[in-house]
């Protein structure tokens, strides 16, 4: 329904275009199920007075039967038209709704909060601009409000709004208000949308929906439809790149021959110059068609018709660009994939893939990781269930241009159709090429040879993907004698019988090859660290867990081991043995000879050693036995 205006009556075409001006928000309101979803949408319409007398005094009879508030009108039964949804009393489909007031036009897509319709809000998200996140105030953040946040996120949506709902049942309390926005700044702290706001109101009460609220005196911000009126997303679209994908060639005679499609992203204008891709052909632009007539400035979402100056081959599903516009055309990219079918996604199946206008075959090369969208954690997986999210790598028969979907969501989208059932069975949106990027890069580095950083074709997560387990570093260090190399040499007998690639770097062995080189003094011992430290980020990075056993007995040195590894990836291990047991225990006879001064710079004899500050692991072999310091060793692991 329009917004009821006074020119309606007085002069109907000055209204129509008025209206025709306005801008339009799409947004979806999302959250965990019984948040009030339904109840907001429901009371936006009504307190702005856009719900039609018949359609109020329908939900006013339903309300009887299937309503959930009482004697009080049921405004939720707007929007939960399904009969399933009025007997379970849940949004199962995304319903929308349009409505307009003075400033703006809106599309709201209600969305589902059950687990198990994930996919429908993600299909309610991918045209949205604003996403409403939706919080019981009795129950502050759910796994529904990270899981809803996450893919509002990776759907692009700049503009979240966390209403923080149902304030009428915890006495308006700004003290439970404030809570809840922070135990939700953890998760705003993880995601990418530049624009969070918070809203607390009651949907049912109608307290900061429409009207701002008495009961609220302490909440300073606008209510929510005045926020839903004035949120800029003007500045969302990207002007910057051209694309106009082109899905038909519209040829009614032989003087015409015009390429129609919706403009995706950019600008175009008559004369424009245009590179058409994948052919790389260019030309100019010499007409742009609509069926009101020809436009000298066509903007993003325009359905148009261009015509150029030159006859080149262009077919559907190939892309009009900027003539100078570098945009990568690739076999294969990395996307983030939500599957949105039972039968689950098998890696290495034939399926068919349309990107933009564009169809082609392809596969689901390999999952770096599936991300559990309940605690945003990363973990491997070897096949994709329904609503499933992860980053995966897509490999197609032919070469296709690729955006970044961040970019130009138009472009940089794809949906999955199953090629037996013609059933569309995930979505996905792109996150870079893979087989477009030179194959090495320039790196900061002080090695002396003039050199660049070689890519490799099998990266670090497909090594971990076929090993079953991350690679990582673990640095037993500690004084000579205390007892590392018979840890380090049990943790990998236990882990290797648990099924994880290991391999073990002993000091000693070490020096018999690799540093063979080396003295003892305090520079060549920093080098052989350095040296055993880059031997074990090859080692991790092919996926292994990798066991190391040395003294090392300068924290710097330790330190920079640590700084070639991510953060988790390198778990230092102090054997704290105190050095009157090292000395007893003398298993090499090595601290007589540096008493009797035969030894020199022999660390805790005449060379110091620098004890861990924040060690991961501490084990006292005095306290325990090998038995208990592997118990603990993989209970941290």
């Amino acid at each position: 329904m329009a917004h009821a205006s006074d020119l309606i009556a007085s002069d109907i075409e000055a209204y129509l275009r008025e209206h025709e001006n306005k801008d339009l928000l799409r947004f979806i309101t999302c959250g965990s199920v019984d948040d009030g979803k339904s109840t907001l949408i429901g009371r936006l319409l009504h307190d702005s007075k856009m719900i039609y007398e018949d359609q109020l005094a329908a939900i006013t009879q339903a309300s009887k039967t299937s309503g959930t508030t009482g004697d009080e009108v049921d405004l939720a039964l707007l929007v939960d038209g399904l009969q399933s949804e009025r007997e379970q009393g849940i949004t199962i489909d995304v319903a929308y709704r349009f409505f307009s007031t003075d400033k703006r036009k809106f599309i709201i897509a209600d969305t589902p909060g059950h687990e198990q319709y994930t996919r429908n809000m993600a299909t309610g998200a991918s045209t949205a601009s604003l996403a409403i996140i939706l919080i019981d105030a009795r129950h502050g953040v759910q796994t529904q409000t990270r899981r809803h946040s996450f893919i509002a996120d990776l759907l692009g949506i700049q503009h979240l709004v966390v209403a923080i709902n149902k304030m009428d049942l915890v006495d308006y309390s700004q003290a439970r208000y404030d809570e809840i926005v922070e135990e939700y700044q953890a998760i705003a702290d993880k995601l990418g949308a530049p624009d969070i706001r918070f809203v607390p109101l009651s949907a049912l009460k109608g307290d900061n929906v429409v009207n701002k609220s008495e009961a609220m005196a302490w909440y300073q911000g606008p209510a929510m439809l005045e926020l839903l009126e004035n949120v800029e997303i003007t500045h969302d679209q990207n002007l910057r790149d051209l694309r106009l994908p082109v899905q038909y060639v519209n040829r009614p005679n032989l003087d015409f021959r015009g390429y129609c499609g919706t403009l995706a992203a950019g600008i175009l204008q008559r004369g424009q110059a245009v590179r058409a891709l994948p052919s790389g052909k260019t030309s100019k632009v010499e007409r742009i068609v609509t069926w009101d007539g020809d436009l000298d400035v066509a903007y993003p979402g325009q359905a148009i018709t261009v015509t150029l100056e030159d006859e080149i081959d262009i077919s559907r599903g190939d892309w009009l660009v900027g003539e100078s516009e570098e945009v990568p055309l690739a076999t294969s990219f990395e996307a983030d994939i939500v599957w949105m079918h039972e039968k689950p996604l098998e890696p290495g199946k034939l399926y068919d893939f349309k990107l933009a206008t564009r169809d082609a075959a392809g596969k689901v090369g390999a999952i770096d990781y599936q991300v559990d969208v309940n605690t945003l954690e990363q973990r491997h997986a070897d096949n994709l269930d329904l609503n499933a999210i992860a980053r995966c790598r897509v490999e197609l028969t032919a070469p296709v241009p690729v955006d970044d979907y961040h970019t130009s969501p138009g472009t940089g989208s794809f949906i999955i159709i199953d090629r037996l059932t013609n059933i569309t069975v995930g979505a996905g949106m792109i996150h870079q090429p893979l087989d477009s990027e030179l194959p090495y890069e320039f790196r900061e580095h002080d090695s002396k040879a003039s050199v660049v950083w070689n890519r490799t074709s099998v990266t670090q997560a497909m090594r971990e993907q076929l090993n079953g387990h991350a690679g990582k570093c673990i640095w037993f260090t500690g004084l000579s004698g205390a007892g590392k190399s018979s840890l380090a040499n049990a943790l990998e007998v236990e882990l290797n019988r648990r099924g994880y690639h290991t391999m073990l770097l002993d000091g000693d062995n070490i020096r018999h090859g690799l540093c063979k080189d080396l003295g003892m003094d305090e520079q060549d011992r920093g080098e052989n660290i350095r040296r055993v430290g880059e031997v074990a980020r090859l080692f991790a990075e092919a996926g292994i867990i990798v066991i190391t056993a040395f003294i090392s007995p300068f924290r710097h040195d330790r330190d920079a081991v640590r700084e070639m590894f991510d953060e988790d990836d390198f778990i230092e291990v102090h054997v704290d043995t105190p050095l009157d047991i090292c000395e007893q225990r003398d298993p090499k006879g090595l601290y007589q000879k540096a008493r009797e001064g035969k030894l020199q710079d022999f660390t805790g004899i005449s060379s110091p050693y620098e004890v861990p500050k924040a060690a991961e692991v501490t084990v006292n072999t005095v306290e325990l036995n090998q038995q208990e310091a592997i118990a603990l060793l993989l209970k941290r692991l």
